[in-house]
Order: structure tokens, then C-alpha cells, then sequence
């Protein structure tokens, strides 16, 4: 047994006074003590289950139990019928090999973990004494558990009560395990007393028991808090000011000052179209007197051409398959279709039906080829589960998920929805092969469930409608999966998908990773990521209008720069935060700058990056600003923040330097033009900044037009201006 996890004597005791373990009843004649009840709690509250201990994946010298008792049968045949049976001995329960190495009287590389005294103790010998009982189908279930708070100086006390199905509560605060996601802001005993640490901020209690979750939010409020009145002044322009206020002044923090016209219309631009404002643009807005001119601009930006192929941009990363996998002709069709579905601002809901229930030519329709890419039912559950439930269920294959309520069940009843999955043509080598492939639903298939060997169940997540699968023959179970997933009541894909839009609009999600909504891992503002889910589904699933919403919003306004006393605060939105441009919009950006496009192999001339079918195309600017690796299976999510590489390659890249000095280029067109060195200068920062430049800077600017010609003077404003973290980021 492992000796990371300790537990005294003294604490048991006061649990078993408190009703927290069987073993005072048993004392008095009451029941004989449940494996999975009582017994299992022991072994997960000592560590002996621990991933670090015989919970490991080949256990612990020759002893192996499943990983914080997630298999109650098989740690049962482990403890009462492996080894010879060796290590219990009803007949003599004190002698038995698994107490005897709790308490130390045998060799233990764990040490002692309690002695007869204890609760723990009297607990597990009462249950071998009454013959070992296994676990049975009829036996009580844990259901959930729920926590309660006392005063309790310096802190809040914790408790926890599990709620069984026969209707029985248990206090187990005891035999709980405690973590904090941040101990400087909240720290929490093992005896469950949080405490406040010593950092403002916000952090989250983790509650585990059993396999059941539950967490406790932790807030410190920074010092100096500006009184109630503060909060009410703030501008509003819609809900999300609201609930983002609200937030701050729990806090005590402080927002950011709103950005100016400049800034916010550069941002607007990269946020919502992925391109850098021409200077025209930039011109026209920052002389435009409308009260109302930014929420013209968002308007003028979703309905231009640019916005599809920058969000299909962005979900191909997501989805877009390797051609060596799945073959050229079919990663084009899918690549179009992603760009149609945003031209056309697919609802989506329907986006999402669309590829779970796809069928037909991967030559011809798009979503087909995700099933082409994805070949298992395992597969297509992990996939669907993280794109459209927010959810990572890939560590729910082998083992219940050890942070959260997925069990083995959940991931398999998921994946069953894919079994009837049928495919024809060209086979496991699409590629090699050059030929096409089918998708269609066959009249037969079932997925094993490796644990039972028997047919899994297709069976969604727990939450939302009932859903009936047909078991007619030909009738695709994935039909039934979609109406699932896109029904108002199912509470995982509306929220996971205006997580994954917020963090697109504002740099960061409410949760983070945005794939990896759980209990234990809350979103720092849950009050706004309900509203904007709830408001979502009533807007039909319409992302135009989401992003429309969020891009007036008051907060994406905020300047970058943080207000008083929150500069440490990057989880709550107070101020905007700064992001460098993904690869290929520092690409483009690059084009539109010098007036001439990069060669892109198996592209048209003059091509843009975003418009790129595949991560194949080489690009060593691409891959030096962390593009997807073609070789990796998406999703991918791409490494925020330059790299020491990318910004290397900028300073030094021959390629960019033909683009500045191309002889058809923007540098030797405003040579030839009859623009004075000042008037040059503000166009190249209406270019590269969208900004005009500050006196301080025009003045330095000038001096490179002293002792060059005008156009080297121009080559070198531009690769100058060009290596600054203001181009390559965000704002």
C-alpha cells in the first residue's frame, strides 16, 4: 500500500463516533461490513489504489487493484482469490496477509497505514471476519455526493455526504481526498479545511470520493476593493458586461480602460476576417464621427468574404485529415465544404449533424471524409466527444476517469453509436490506393466491450433527452446521437461551443482547455457561459450573431494594458489579452504589406495562406509560427504565444526579404510614387500597425530617408517595423 496518502488513528476514531465507517455497528450485531461500501473506501482513502501504488497499470509487487476501485469485481478477486487466498483468512481475520501489512507486523513498502485500534482497521477485519462478501448486483450503489460548509476559524470546515440508492446518506468527509487547483490562492487540508492562501485570485476545491466529484470555488479578493458603486458606473452594452462586472467587483478587480479606435479596428479586422485593415480602411474609421461606428464595423466584417475561409481556418485544425491517409481529392472536398459551411453561416447544430451522421462519397461529400480519417468506433467517440461535448473521454477507455464521473460504461455506450459505421472501396490505404471510398450504415455491427466481451449499448453521456435507438435493420444509430447532442436540453454542446468562440474572440476560454469542460475543471465565470450558451440556442445556433454579440460587448473593448492592481489577473477578462497571430495570418499579413505572395506549392499564384487545403504545404514561415504538424492527427490545438523560432525566422528570413525587395512590390511602388518621406511613414504604419504613428516615433522614422535612396529607406522602415511583437500580435 502506498504511504503517500496518511490518515491518523485519531481522525478515524472521530469518524467512526460520527457514524463515518460501519465498524462501531458491526461492534453492537449490526450488518457485516460491504466490500464496495465499506471496505473499498479504506483501501482508496490509505492510497492503496493510487496510480502510484497497486493501482498502477501492472500493480505493485505482484498485488494489482484497480485504480481508485473503479472495478469493485475485479479488486475483490484480487484481495479474497488471487495469491492462493492468502490474503484473508475469515477464520482468523488478524492474521489475515492484508491487515497484517497495514499495520506493519509484515514487511510493506507502503509502511504502516493504521493499527487494531483504528476505525480502518476494525472496519476491514469485521468484513473478513464475516466471510469476506463479494460484491453482488443488489448491493447498495453510491450515487452521488454533496458538500455542506460550517465556519470553522481560519477557515471553512468541509463536509461530505455520499447519497446511496436505497436512499441512505453517509457523512465521509473523512475518506475523502482533497486538492487545490491553486493553494496560493486557497489551500485545503486532507481533512478538508480550506483555508485562504496567500494570493488573491480564484481556485477550486476538488472533492473526490469513490469515483464522485464535487468542487467548491475558492475566492480571494484583491486589496484595495473599489466599493459597489464603482461596478454600477461601468458602461454596459449587454449581458456580458453584466456578468463580467459582477465577477470583477467579487474580486475587487479593477477592468482595464477601453482601447482606442485604432486598436479596437485592427483587432476587430484580425478577430473577425483574420487580415491585417488595409490603409484606406484604417483611414476612412478613425475619421468616422458615428456614435456607433464599431458596431458598423463588426456588421461591414461578418459579411465579408474573408470571414469563411479565417473560421474554416481555424476548424481545420480541428478536423482536417492527413492526404497521405485519407487521400488528396478527398481533403479538398472536405476543405471546401468547412469553407461553404462558414460562407453560408451553417447553423451550428447542423453543422455538427452534418459530420456525425455523414454519408456517402469521400470524393464527393465533404463529412464523409471524417469518417474515411476516423475508423473505429473508438475513435469517433473520443473525436465527438472533445470537438462537440467540450469533453475528454479518451482516458474513460481504459479506466474511469479519475477526475471526473466518466466511467468505462459512458465511453463505450458512446462509441457504440459508431459500430454500424460501414465503409467500402478503397480500404485501409486510401492514399496508396487513389481510390474511392464509401461511407454508408450497415445493417449489422456492434462494438465489445472489452471488459465483458459482450455487445456495448449505444448510450449517450448522462444529461439531456432520452434517446431511443431503433434496432430495425439499415437504421443508423448516429441519427440518434445527433438529436441528441443538438437538443436544448443537452448541457454539454451549446456551452462547449461558445467556449471554444470566446476563446477565439478574447484569447482565452472560460474554461481552459476549452475541450475539457468537467466539474473539476469549472469555467472561471459560470454565471457567462450559462447566458451565453442559453442565449445561442435561442439564437438558432447562429455563430454570426454570437460573435456579433461578443465582439460588442463592452469587454472586448478593453485595452490591453491592466487597471489598478489587476495586472496578475488573467483568468477573469479584465483587460483584453494580447495574442500573437496565428501562422498563416502572419503570412498574409506579410502579403499584404509587401504587395507580393509567397509561392505555396499545389496552390494557385498568389494564393493566401489562409486559403491553404493542407498542412503539407511547404511553408517554413508556417511551421516556424506553430502551423499543425501534417503528420498529426487533428484535433490540434496550437501552442499559444511566439516562439523563439518564429521570431528568429522573421528577423532573418531571405524569403521575406525578396518580399520586401521585390522589384513589383509595395516598397518599390511607394519608391516610384510622389509620397514626402512623412506622408510614407504614415502609410507604412496605417500598413503594418493600422495606427498612425506617434511623433516620437515619426521622427525616428525620418532619419532612415537620411544618407539611402528613398526606396532602401522604405525596404528597411518596413523590415524594421515589420520585426515588432505590435505586428506579429494581436493588438
Amino acid at each position: 500500500m502506498h504511504s503517500g496518502c496518511g490518515r491518523s488513528a485519531v481522525l478515524f476514531s472521530i469518524v467512526a463516533v460520527l457514524g463515518g465507517l460501519p465498524a462501531l455497528a458491526a461492534r453492537a450485531g449490526g450488518p457485516v461490513p460491504s466490500f464496495e461500501r465499506d471496505v473499498l473506501p479504506v483501501l482508496s482513502a490509505y492510497g492503496c489504489n493510487s496510480g502510484a501504488c497497486h493501482g498502477k497499470s501492472r500493480g505493485q509487487n505482484g498485488f494489482h487493484l484497480s485504480l481508485r476501485g473503479f472495478d469493485p469485481p475485479a479488486d475483490y478477486a484480487a484481495i479474497v482469490q488471487q495469491a492462493r487466498g492468502r490474503r484473508v483468512s475469515p477464520a482468523s481475520p488478524a492474521t489475515s496477509l492484508l491487515l497484517r501489512k497495514a499495520t506493519g507486523e509484515a514487511p510493506h513498502g507502503g509502511g504502516r497505514r493504521f493499527d487494531e485500534h483504528d476505525a480502518a482497521y476494525e472496519t476491514v477485519r469485521l468484513w473478513i471476519a464475516g466471510g469476506a462478501p463479494p460484491p453482488t448486483v443488489g448491493d447498495v450503489r453510491l450515487l452521488d455526493i454533496t458538500l455542506s460548509t460550517t465556519e470553522h476559524p481560519p477557515g471553512r470546515q468541509l463536509g461530505v455526504t455520499a447519497h446511496y440508492s436505497d436512499g441512505s446518506r453517509r457523512d465521509v468527509t473523512r475518506l475523502c481526498s482533497f486538492q487545490s487547483s491553486d493553494p496560493m490562492v486557497g489551500r485545503v487540508s486532507d481533512a478538508g479545511l480550506v483555508e485562504s492562501g496567500s494570493m488573491p485570485g480564484q481556485a477550486t476545491v476538488m472533492v473526490r470520493y469513490m469515483g464522485q466529484v464535487a468542487t467548491y470555488p475558492v475566492l480571494r479578493p484583491y486589496a484595495h476593493r473599489p466599493n459597489d458603486d464603482f461596478y454600477r458606473r461601468l458602461p454596459r452594452r449587454n449581458f456580458i458586461d453584466d456578468l463580467v462586472w459582477d465577477q470583477l467587483r467579487k474580486l475587487g478587480l479593477r477592468p482595464a480602460g477601453p482601447t482606442d479606435d485604432a486598436t479596437f479596428h485592427r483587432r476587430a479586422w484580425l478577430d473577425i476576417v483574420g487580415r491585417l485593415p488595409p490603409a484606406d480602411e484604417v483611414r476612412r474609421y478613425l475619421a468616422d464621427p458615428a456614435a456607433d461606428k464599431r458596431e458598423q464595423l463588426i456588421d461591414r466584417l461578418l459579411a465579408r468574404a474573408e470571414f469563411a475561409d479565417f473560421w474554416a481556418n481555424k476548424w481545420a485544425d480541428l478536423l482536417r485529415p492527413n492526404p497521405y491517409r485519407v487521400g488528396i481529392k478527398p481533403t479538398i472536398v472536405f476543405d471546401n465544404w468547412l469553407r461553404e459551411a462558414f460562407r453560408s453561416n451553417l447553423p451550428y447544430d447542423r453543422f455538427a449533424s452534418e459530420l456525425i451522421t455523414a454519408r456517402g462519397s469521400a470524393w464527393r461529400h465533404g463529412p464523409a471524409v471524417l469518417w474515411r480519417d476516423r475508423r473505429t468506433p473508438e475513435e469517433s467517440a473520443a473525436l465527438v466527444g472533445q470537438l462537440f461535448l467540450g469533453t475528454r473521454l479518451e482516458c474513460a477507455r481504459c479506466h474511469d476517469h479519475p477526475f471526473e464521473r466518466w466511467r468505462q460504461d459512458d465511453f463505450y455506450g458512446l462509441a457504440a453509436f459508431f459500430a454500424k459505421v460501414g465503409r467500402k472501396g478503397a480500404g485501409l490505404l486510401p492514399a496508396i490506393s487513389g481510390g474511392e471510398e464509401c461511407i454508408f450504415t450497415a445493417d449489422e455491427g456492434e462494438l465489445l466491450d472489452p471488459r465483458s466481451g459482450r455487445p456495448a449499448v449505444p448510450r449517450p453521456l448522462p444529461g439531456g433527452s432520452r434517446v431511443e435507438v431503433s434496432s430495425e435493420p439499415g437504421a443508423d444509430p448516429r441519427e440518434a446521437l445527433a438529436a441528441w447532442l443538438v437538443a436544448d436540453d443537452n448541457p454539454y454542446f451549446a456551452p462547449a461551443a461558445v467556449n471554444r468562440i470566446w476563446a477565439q474572440m478574447l484569447g482565452r476560454g472560460l474554461v481552459e482547455p476549452v475541450d475539457d469542460l468537467r466539474t473539476t475543471n469549472p469555467a472561471s465565470n459560470p454565471a457567462l457561459l450559462a447566458a451565453l450558451a442559453e442565449q445561442f440556442r435561442r439564437d438558432g445556433y447562429d455563430v454570426k450573431r454570437l460573435i456579433r454579440t461578443i465582439a460588442n460587448s463592452y469587454v472586448y473593448g478593453l485595452a490591453s494594458l491592466p487597471g489598478s492592481g489587476a495586472a496578475a489577473d488573467s483568468l477573469n477578462f479584465s483587460r483584453h489579452l494580447r495574442r500573437p497571430l496565428r501562422a498563416e495570418q502572419l503570412c498574409d499579413a506579410l502579403t499584404d504589406l509587401t504587395g507580393v505572395a509567397p509561392k505555396l506549392a499545389g496552390m494557385p499564384a498568389d494564393s493566401r495562406a489562409m486559403s491553404i487545403w493542407t498542412h503539407r504545404v511547404a511553408s517554413p514561415l508556417l511551421d516556424a509560427f506553430g502551423r499543425p504538424d501534417g503528420n498529426q492527427d487533428p484535433p490540434f490545438i496550437r501552442t499559444p504565444g511566439p516562439t523563439m523560432l518564429g521570431i528568429l525566422h522573421l528577423m532573418n528570413s531571405p524569403e521575406i526579404e525578396a518580399q520586401i525587395a521585390h522589384p513589383s512590390g509595395s516598397a518599390a511602388a511607394l519608391a516610384a510614387g510622389s509620397l514626402a518621406p512623412a506622408e510614407l511613414i504614415e502609410e507604412l504604419y496605417l500598413r503594418i500597425y493600422g495606427r498612425l504613428p506617434h511623433r516620437d516615433e515619426a521622427k525616428i522614422a525620418l532619419r532612415s530617408f537620411a544618407g539611402t535612396s528613398r526606396r532602401q529607406a522604405i525596404e528597411d522602415l518596413m523590415w524594421s517595423l515589420a520585426n515588432t511583437p505590435e505586428f506579429f500580435c494581436e493588438d
